[in-house]
């Protein structure tokens, strides 16, 4: 791509383990664009809740942790050996913590919280001003980047999607059974798909891939294919 050329923004959403932030870093590390984990940063304010208890049998102390947002700094740090940025929590590299079993049980509800939500879409906007992005959550195309050049909306099978999900944590080391994951998975997706404020959905112009039966090299060719097309189409305006 030509360094003269227009740069987009493009909002990648959909479920949870449907290969979103995969497809996002590659996609910006090809581009040459900035790659915003979106999801990451909900992780990291569920583990700042968590490690100052404002969370109990699963049910955030909203006043308390709404009064807490101020303190809580977040930033992206990159990481040459992995090749993308790092979450970091208040100065400290969380990108392990943030992906563990605990934290993904606990983010929805944190993520529900609408003042959580206006917190971190501001931030998310201010980092997505300046075009050149790629950013992947629950609600870029619909409300953090609603002008995005390219919005792309993933969907796959709940049960292949555990499966991944599955393989990614025992590959860390984590012994987990499939049924806690697939519950998990299940839950993630009514709290995402019914929350008052937000909500996982598909915008009209956002162009819908289904995961569940192809690899991730085909699932990037296709995602970059788009963005290809989206870029040609913003140069020639």
């Amino acid at each position: 791509m030509s360094k003269k050329s227009l740069k987009i923004a493009i909002a990648i959403d959909g479920f949870s383990s449907t290969g979103k932030s995969t497809v996002a870093k590659r996609l910006a590390k090809e581009l040459g664009y900035i790659y915003i984990d979106t999801g990451a940063m909900y992780r990291a304010v569920t583990l700042y809740a968590i490690q100052h208890k404002l969370i109990t049998d699963s049910t955030p102390n909203k006043e308390l942790l709404i009064k807490k947002l101020r303190e809580i700094k977040l930033s992206f740090k990159w990481n040459e050996t992995l090749g993308f940025a790092e979450m970091y929590l208040n100065g400290k590299n969380v990108e392990k913590e943030i992906r563990g079993m605990e934290v993904s049980n606990l983010v929805s509800p944190i993520a529900a919280i609408s003042e959580v939500r206006s917190y971190l879409v501001r931030l998310q906007r201010e980092m997505g001003e300046k075009k050149g992005v790629v950013m992947d959550g629950r609600d870029i195309g619909s409300v953090v980047l609603p002008d995005a050049e390219l919005k792309i909306f993933l969907i796959a099978d709940p049960k292949i999607r555990t499966e991944r999900r599955l393989l990614e944590m025992r590959e860390k080391g984590e012994n987990i059974d499939f049924n806690t994951i697939y519950n998990n998975v299940l839950e993630r997706d009514y709290i995402d798909s019914t929350r008052a404020d937000s909500p996982l959905i598909k915008t009209p112009d956002a162009i819908e891939i289904d995961a569940s039966r192809i690899d991730k090299e085909e699932q990037f060719n296709r995602v970059m294919y788009l963005a290809q097309k989206a870029i040609q189409k913003a140069n020639k305006k």
